[in-house]
C-alpha cells in the first residue's frame, strides 16, 4: 500500500482506532499506541524497591548528630529509599523510553512524490451526453482522462456495463483506448466502477474520476477507496442541462403509449409530445411531472419532445410496434363456441372470421382455430389453409371433442386420441408463459390421448394431455383439451387472458412492452446471432441495449429508450471548478508520518548505559 496507508486512521479521519476510547488522541502521536502497554513493566520495578528489606540499623551515640532533622528521620523508610534512589529513576526512565519507542512516535509531514500508476474512472452514462457550447461533457471528460495518464494507467468505464478497458498500460495505449470509448444512452453504476478501480489499483496508485457526479451514490465508494489509502481525485463536468425536460417513464396498454415527462429546470416549460400523426402539449412547472397518451401507429415510430434541450437523450423514445396491426383469426366450427369467439374478439388487434364446414376458405390467416367440427365435413382446402398458415410462421388451435379421431386432422394433431374419461383430476402445471397465474379446473369429460409430439403444459392425473404445443414447419400447433361443452374454465375471469396469451404466442406477436425495453437492460438470444444496432452490426448471444434506438435480430424488432429520473436530473452540486483538480498529472502531495522511533530508541539505550555506569560506580558490578 502507499505511504498514506502507514499513517494511523486518526490522521486519515477514518478507521477502527477512532472507535476505541482513549486511543483516538494517542493515534495522532503514535503509529502503534498499544505499544505504551510496555509501561506496565515499571510496576514490578517499583514494587521491588518498595518490598526490599531494610538493612539492620546499629546506633552509635557519638555520631547521632549526623542523622539530621528528626522529622526527616521519622519518614517511612520506603519513601526515603525512593527519594534517594537514583538507580530507580534511571530504570523508570529506561522503561518509559522503551515503551515510547515501541509505540512508534511520529510527526505528520507533507511529501510530494511522482505518481507512476493511475487508475482513471470514466463516466460514460447517459447524462454525460449533456451538451454545452456544442461539446458534450463526455468529450471534455475524455480529454481530462488523457491528461491524467501516467507511466502505467488503467481505465475503468461506467456505462451500461462496468468494464476495465486497460490495465497498467503506457500512455499511447491508453490514449487509443480512450479514443475508442463512446457515451452510452443508459444509466450506469459509477459507485461500482470506483470500487472496481480500487480493486485493480496497485499499492502506490492514485484514482482519478472524470464524471459529472450527477448521482450521489459515488460518495461511499470514494470514501471507501480513501480509507484504503488511495488518493482519489474528482474532476467534475457540469456545464449544460440546467433547464432539462425529459421523459422519465413510459408504458403501453391497448395500443397506446403513456409517457411521463418531468421538468428538471427552475422555470416553467412547455413541450409538444408527438408520435406519428398524433401530438399533445404539456406545460410543466419546475419539478412537475405530466402524462401524455398517444396511439402507437403500425410499425411504431419515434416519440419526440419539442423543442429539445441540451440533453437530447431523454427527448425521444424509439417505439417499436408490429408492421401489421391486425391479426386475422379464422374459427372453423359447426357449433360456434360463443365464449371462445368472444375471448378471441376482445383481444386488441384481432379480426375474427367464423366459417362453418364444409364452407370453403381461400384467403390467408395468422391463426386458424378448429372447434366442434363434425366428422366428414372438413374440406382438404381448409386443411391446406391451416398448413399454409403454419408454413408462414402462424398458428393452429385444435380443440378437443368426444369424436376427435373421426374429424380427420391428419398430421396436424399432436396427440393420439384413445377414447374419453369422466371427471379426471388435474395436475396444476408449473408456471409458464401460457399458464402463469391461471388456475385450471378439472373438466367434466376429457379425451384420453397419448402425446405424439411437442410439450405438454397441463395434464390430468392419469397423464392425459390437456394443453400441448408442438412445432410444425415454421409455426406451432396448440392442442386445447377442454371440450367446448360443459367446460367451467370458460366462465373463469382469467379465460380471456389465457386466450390472449395463446394468440400472441402462436402468431409471434409480442406485447409492446416486450418490444420496447429500457436502455441498460439485456435479452438472452440463446445463441450467437447477428444484431443490427444503432451503432452498427455485431454478433452476440446476449443483446444489451446500450444505445437508444432500434434493434433488429432474427426478424424481431426492439425499440430501446432511456427512462431514468436520476439520469435525467443532469444538474449536480459542484465539488470544484469545471474539470478542476488539486494535483498535477505527475505529482501529488500526501501526508506521511516522519518516524521518531530511532531517536527515542537511542534515548532508551542511553538510559540503560547510564544504569550500568551507576551500578559500576556503586561497586555492584
Amino acid at each position: 500500500m502507499s505511504s498514506v496507508e502507514s499513517i494511523p486512521s486518526a490522521v486519515l479521519g477514518v478507521g477502527p482506532l477512532s472507535t476505541v476510547p482513549g486511543l483516538e488522541s494517542l493515534s495522532s502521536v503514535f503509529l502503534r499506541p498499544l505499544g505504551l502497554a510496555a509501561l506496565a513493566a515499571a510496576i514490578p520495578v517499583v514494587l521491588l524497591y518498595l518490598l526490599k528489606p531494610d538493612p539492620e540499623r546499629i546506633a552509635f551515640p557519638a555520631v547521632e548528630f549526623l542523622v539530621g532533622d528528626r522529622k526527616t528521620s521519622r519518614r517511612h523508610p520506603a519513601l526515603r529509599r525512593l527519594q534517594r534512589s537514583a538507580l530507580l529513576a534511571i530504570q523508570l526512565l529506561a522503561v518509559l523510553a522503551v515503551a515510547v519507542s515501541l509505540a512508534a512516535p511520529y510527526v505528520p509531514v507533507s511529501e510530494s512524490r511522482t505518481v507512476s500508476e493511475t487508475v482513471v474512472v470514466v463516466d460514460a452514462t447517459a447524462s454525460m451526453a449533456t451538451q454545452s457550447g456544442g461539446t458534450a461533457r463526455f468529450d471534455r471528460a475524455i480529454s481530462a482522462a488523457k491528461d491524467a495518464a501516467t507511466e502505467e494507467t488503467s481505465v475503468v468505464v461506467a456505462g451500461a456495463e462496468t468494464a476495465v478497458v486497460t490495465r497498467r498500460a503506457p500512455p499511447a495505449t491508453v490514449e487509443t483506448a480512450l479514443d475508442g470509448l463512446s457515451v452510452s444512452d443508459a444509466p450506469g453504476d459509477l459507485r461500482g466502477a470506483i470500487d472496481r478501480a480500487a480493486a485493480v489499483a496497485g499499492d502506490d496508485a492514485r484514482i482519478v474520476v472524470v464524471s459529472d457526479l450527477a448521482s450521489g451514490e459515488w460518495r461511499s465508494a470514494v470514501a471507501s477507496a480513501r480509507a484504503r489509502g488511495y488518493a482519489v481525485t474528482l474532476r467534475q463536468f457540469t456545464r449544460g442541462g440546467s433547464a432539462n425536460v425529459g421523459v422519465v417513464d413510459y408504458s403501453f396498454a391497448d395500443g397506446t403509449a403513456s409517457v411521463r415527462v418531468k421538468n428538471f429546470g427552475d422555470a416553467s416549460a412547455t413541450r409538444k409530445v408527438s408520435l406519428g400523426d398524433a401530438a399533445e402539449s404539456v406545460t410543466l412547472a419546475p419539478g412537475e411531472v405530466a402524462t401524455a397518451q398517444l396511439p402507437v401507429p403500425a410499425g411504431g415510430g419515434t416519440l419526440r419532445l419539442s423543442p429539445g434541450d441540451s440533453f437530447p437523450t431523454d427527448d425521444r423514445l424509439a417505439v417499436a410496434a408490429p408492421s401489421e396491426p391486425t391479426m386475422d383469426v379464422l374459427v372453423v366450427t359447426n357449433d360456434p363456441n360463443r365464449r371462445l369467439i368472444t375471448a378471441l374478439r376482445v383481444i386488441r388487434g384481432t379480426s375474427v372470421t367464423v366459417k362453418n364446414p364444409p364452407a370453403s376458405v381461400s384467403r390467408s390467416y395468422d391463426l386458424v382455430v378448429f372447434s366442434a367440427v363434425e366428422p366428414g365435413r372438413l374440406l382438404d382446402g381448409t386443411l391446406q389453409v391451416a398448413r399454409e398458415t403454419l408454413a408462414a410462421g402462424g398458428g393452429v388451435v385444435i380443440q378437443a371433442q368426444s369424436n376427435l379421431s373421426g374429424v380427420g386432422y391428419g398430421g396436424l394433431l399432436p396427440v393420439a386420441p384413445n377414447g374419453t374419461v369422466s371427471d379426471p383430476a388435474v395436475r396444476q402445471p408449473n408456471s409458464t408463459g401460457l399458464t402463469a397465474d391461471v388456475t385450471f379446473p378439472a373438466p367434466k369429460t376429457a379425451v384420453r390421448a397419448d402425446l405424439r409430439a411437442g410439450k405438454t403444459h397441463l395434464r390430468t392425473a392419469n397423464g392425459t394431455p390437456l394443453l400441448t404445443t408442438a412445432p410444425f414447419d415454421a409455426g406451432e400447433v396448440f392442442y386445447y383439451g377442454y371440450p367446448s361443452e360443459g367446460s367451467s374454465f370458460a366462465h373463469n375471469y382469467r379465460y380471456p387472458v389465457f386466450w390472449k396469451r395463446v394468440v400472441h404466442d402462436l402468431t409471434g406477436r409480442r406485447s409492446l412492452s416486450a418490444m420496447n425495453p429500457e436502455t441498460g437492460t439485456a435479452r438472452s438470444l440463446g445463441r450467437n446471432a447477428t444484431v443490427e444496432t444503432p451503432a452498427g452490426t455485431r454478433e452476440t448471444n446476449v443483446l444489451t441495449f446500450r444505445r437508444a434506438g432500434f434493434y433488429e435480430v432474427g426478424g424481431d424488432r426492439y425499440g430501446a429508450s432511456l427512462a431514468s429520473a436520476s439520469e435525467s436530473n443532469v444538474s449536480a452540486p459542484s465539488v470544484g471548478g469545471e474539470g478542476a483538480s488539486d494535483r498535477s498529472a505527475d505529482t501529488e502531495t500526501t501526508t506521511v508520518p516522519r518516524r521518531l522511533t530511532p531517536f527515542v530508541a537511542g534515548i532508551a539505550v542511553l538510559f540503560v548505559l547510564s544504569e550500568l555506569a551507576f551500578l559500576r560506580y556503586r561497586g555492584d558490578i
